[in-house]
């Protein structure tokens, strides 16, 4: 394990839990929101799809953005936003203002989890052009900062601006687009992995001119238990955002809760 100092794990432990809104009714889904808030969790996501990604494929599923103005109404404290939303669905200038009036819904807690897209069927089934994986990467690119654009020019101006999350883990192209956009990196894979991740995104920091400190790491820890070796490697290498997804219709929050326990604990509170 390397003992360089990684400025990015003085972010304080945050646990989200990401809500698939899919195989449930709405009515789960408002029940597992007000218990996300109700026990704690920092941040809640749902994802941008138009069919659930696993289990019946055409079971029941619902939209990202119009379940996000939801939220915003529905919350007081927790931060929320997608993870991630697909920047072919929407042209954007039109996702920058959808994100600035959420963020004005809630009074300021919008996180934007933005990516370039990968599910064929979505595409196929909704007419968009799916292409190749390096042409939606350079799509993102381009339009990212549209969307930050408009969501700051319009009237009024976004509450805060909300800390923009990248997801993936491409090294030529992803990580790149993360150092020169991103606020949070969500990253996916074993805890040496991750840390091969966190060597090239503080690359591509060095090279844009950035504070590798000033992007918080975060992963994903469904399968992974509080108590095990792997949690404790995740923490040592400095991830700091920890996400625990869980399914409809029943949407089980035992494991989330475990996870609050382990960031209390760690943040010494």
């Amino acid at each position: 394990m390397s003992s360089t100092p990684r400025p990015y794990a003085s972010h304080p432990v945050r646990v989200a839990v990401q809500i698939e809104p899919q195989h449930a009714d709405y009515d789960d889904i408002r029940r597992a929101i007000d218990t996300a808030e109700e026990i704690g969790v920092d941040i809640a996501f749902n994802w941008d799809h138009f069919y659930p990604l696993y289990g019946e494929p055409e079971g029941k599923h619902f939209e990202c953005w119009t379940m996000l103005a939801a939220w915003a109404e529905q919350t007081e404290r927790i931060e929320f936003g997608p993870l991630v939303t697909c920047n072919s669905y929407r042209n954007p200038d039109l996702l920058g203002d959808m994100a600035r009036t959420v963020d004005h819904i809630s009074g300021g807690r919008l996180v934007l989890g933005i990516g370039a897209g990968w599910f064929q069927k979505d595409y196929e089934r909704f007419g968009y052009e799916f292409g190749t994986a390096g042409g939606r990467l350079d799509r993102l690119a381009a339009d990212l900062p549209r969307v930050t654009s408009r969501l700051a020019a319009g009237n009024p101006a976004p509450r805060r601006t909300p800390p923009v999350l990248i997801g993936g883990g491409g090294e030529t192209k992803t990580l790149r687009i993360v150092a020169e956009h991103a606020d949070i990196w969500h990253g996916f894979g074993a805890p040496d992995v991750i840390e091969r991740k966190h060597a090239v995104l503080d690359d591509w920091c060095a090279k844009a001119g950035r504070d590798p400190g000033a992007i918080v790491r975060s992963t994903e820890v469904s399968t992974v238990a509080t108590d095990s070796a792997e949690a404790e490697r995740y923490y040592s290498i400095g991830t700091r955002l920890y996400t625990v997804a869980i399914n409809g219709p029943d949407y089980d929050f035992a494991p989330v809760r475990a996870w609050l326990a382990w960031r209390d604990a760690k943040n010494g509170g």
